[in-house]
């Protein structure tokens, strides 16, 4: 059984950072992509970033472009996402997700990762 589990959210001032943590067990994440979701209260729930098998492969939807940046650290089963310079826009239940794909982008991760972890909440005051 897959299971995804986040950590790392909390409540932060605007300008500041968080790093989200993000561990699989139930299988190597060696060979999938991997994604970063966002859902705040009354929006549907968006794509932040990907990170494709490759780490070299990685894709951010335009609001959080060099603020965000997704990483993963395989060998302890692990996708980040620091978060820096975080405004007040941000808060939302942070997600992450995986599949049996390779390479995913912004267009596709929502139908493709098909295993979620239960969100960890990012309240960003301004």
């Amino acid at each position: 059984q897959v299971r995804l589990v986040e950590s790392g959210g909390g409540l932060v001032q605007a300008g500041g950072s968080l790093r989200l943590s993000c561990t699989v067990s139930g299988r190597t994440i060696r060979s999938y992509a991997m994604g970063w979701f966002r859902q705040a209260p009354g929006k549907e729930r968006e794509c932040v970033a990907t990170i494709s098998r490759s780490e070299q492969t990685t894709d951010y939807t335009d609001s959080v472009k060099g603020r965000f940046t997704i990483s993963r650290d395989n060998t302890k089963n692990t996708v980040y996402l620091q978060m820096n310079s975080l405004e007040p826009e941000d808060t939302a239940v942070y997600y992450c997700a995986t599949g049996s794909v390779t390479h995913v982008d912004l267009s596709s991760a929502q139908r493709a990762l098909v295993y979620w972890g239960q969100g960890t909440q990012v309240t960003v005051s301004s």
